[in-house]
């Protein structure tokens, strides 16, 4: 899942709660510019951002990496 998928669904369960953007980045410690421009597609959150959005909104943020050999 990319950084945008993810914003995508912080924003929707944001909506789904009507939790306002001024409120959610008062709730997260995420400064209102911030969390606007996340919300429209711009920037890159951080993992600790998102963690914040996610706690302030009761999601679960987890990350997976996946390994892969290269053959060089």
């Amino acid at each position: 899942m990319h950084f945008k998928e993810i914003i995508t669904g912080i924003k929707q369960r944001r909506e789904s709660l009507q939790v306002t953007q001024e409120t959610l980045a008062s709730l997260s410690g995420v400064g209102l510019r911030t969390l606007k421009q996340f919300e429209s597609g711009k920037g890159n959150p951080t993992l600790a951002t998102l963690q914040k959005l996610g706690d302030a909104l009761g999601l679960e943020v987890i990350l997976t990496v996946k390994n892969k050999t290269v053959d060089l």
